[in-house]
């Protein structure tokens, strides 16, 4: 008889046991999935949301009214310097990416990230399935294979831009790397629509799984170069244009919202959306608060000024975010939005505001932010903008307006003095 007991209680203890390590990973399963979305050559005067009147971007415009909308998000002019910004929390003057890596031309060239910390990489580490899409300018591909995978990615579908020694085409007859192997299906496809049916199936393994995804969607959308688009085709328009790219990329964004509702994800999904860098567009562009001059490739407001968008668990209504926000400020924002370790904030330059995000704090994280391309870069207060290359401050104080200050003040030199202190201070 006590033998029996003992057994008893062994399968007593054994049963409580179990249904702890399950309620330890559904808690674990319950945190929120992160969707990030990356426009190509996307500034902030594109959305209707931020004022513009030259694109429709309905989707994305009514994304915006159920999220908060970041007034004042910049990153770099081009490609690589913002997204190695976004990656590794680090101003472009620390990480050292100064412009476009030359993947285009099939260098050997790659980032190295065995010497840094990645967004993905802390997402992978917390248990998170990672995965990402599109332009991977980081790398080519048929050099280093795995590459992406050093980058803190489980899974990937991206344009491999160099195959066998020639380049390759991303929107029509597509050559994408899916997981280490060349797609040889999708000939007649179109690139983002192959690329958003990857999204969404990464989605369904998550629902699936219940593994909390963490996507990193670097869409292809609206960068060069312009051509039609299956919308314009299917109504006989036989050359695109940027504002039809663009409003084809608002209908993929759309098609991706629509999956999350029908997955029953989107009240535990982080959804950001944000441009890399400004519009390609040598045309001025309108808005409610004035026209936009420069764009990609230039160190100006049009260049630099970003959109961007957040909506997750308990940020769904729809609210204006007036703060100043350096792109380097995602790495530790998004960590801290989902409750995931972030680097150490003595190793990144990047500082989090999602307690400003949240209303938590009424103080903003910061009062500058920086931007670089090639031999210049720039510190921005909000108000007046220096640049290293020939000392150059800007009179920023009636955006989009700026103008170039040719003739000191005492308010210009005290505003000089100051942003080259920062300048200076933010050097590692």
């Amino acid at each position: 008889m006590p033998y029996l007991i003992t057994m008893k209680r062994v399968l007593l203890f054994s049963i409580f046991l179990l249904c702890s390590l399950v309620a330890t990973d559904a808690s674990a399963d319950s945190r929120p999935n992160v969707l990030l979305i990356i426009a190509d050559d996307l500034g902030y005067e594109a959305l209707g949301s931020y004022g513009g009147t030259d694109f429709e971007t309905p989707r994305l415009d009514a994304f915006a009214g159920q999220s908060t909308r970041l007034t004042r998000f910049y990153g770099s002019a081009v490609c690589t310097p913002s997204r190695m910004s976004l990656y590794t929390g680090k101003y472009v003057i620390n990480h050292g990416y100064r412009s476009v890596l030359p993947v285009h031309q099939g260098t050997k060239q790659s980032v190295d990230f065995s010497k840094l910390k990645t967004l993905p990489e802390s997402f992978r580490k917390a248990g998170y399935r990672t995965a990402t899409t599109g332009k991977w300018q980081l790398a080519a591909l048929e050099h280093h294979p795995h590459h992406i995978r050093s980058g803190g990615f489980d899974s990937w579908c991206v344009w491999q831009i160099w195959r066998n020694g020639a380049k390759t085409t991303r929107y029509i007859d597509p050559c994408f790397n899916k997981d280490g192997k060349i797609l040889d299906d999708i000939s007649d496809r179109f690139g983002p629509d192959v690329l958003g049916e990857y999204v969404i199936n990464e989605m369904k393994i998550g629902a699936k799984t219940g593994q909390p995804f963490y996507i990193h969607h670097n869409m292809m959308l609206p960068h060069w170069p312009i051509i039609a688009t299956p919308d314009d085709r299917a109504a006989g328009r036989e050359e695109g244009s940027l504002a039809s790219m663009i409003h084809y990329m608002d209908k993929k964004i759309g098609e991706l919202f629509d999956a999350l509702d029908e997955l029953e994800l989107t009240e535990n999904t982080w959804v950001i959306f944000i441009g890399d860098n400004g519009t390609d567009s040598k045309k001025p562009r309108s808005t409610d608060h004035g026209t936009v001059t420069g764009g990609k490739h230039y160190l100006v407001e049009g260049g630099i000024h970003l959109p961007a968008l957040i909506r997750g668990p308990g940020m769904t209504e729809a609210a204006v975010f007036d703060d100043l926000v350096d792109i380097a400020d995602f790495y530790p924002t998004i960590c801290e939005l989902a409750n995931v370790p972030a680097p150490d904030p003595a190793t990144i330059d990047g500082v989090s505001c999602a307690r400003q995000l949240r209303g938590e704090s009424k103080s903003p994280a910061r009062n500058f932010v920086t931007a670089a391309y090639g031999g210049d870069d720039c510190v921005f207060d909000g108000e007046w903008r220096l640049h290293r290359k020939g000392d150059a401050l800007w009179d920023c104080r009636n955006l989009p307006k700026e103008i170039l200050v040719e003739t000191a003040t005492e308010e210009s030199e005290t505003a000089r003095a100051r942003l080259a202190e920062i300048r200076e201070s933010i050097k590692k």
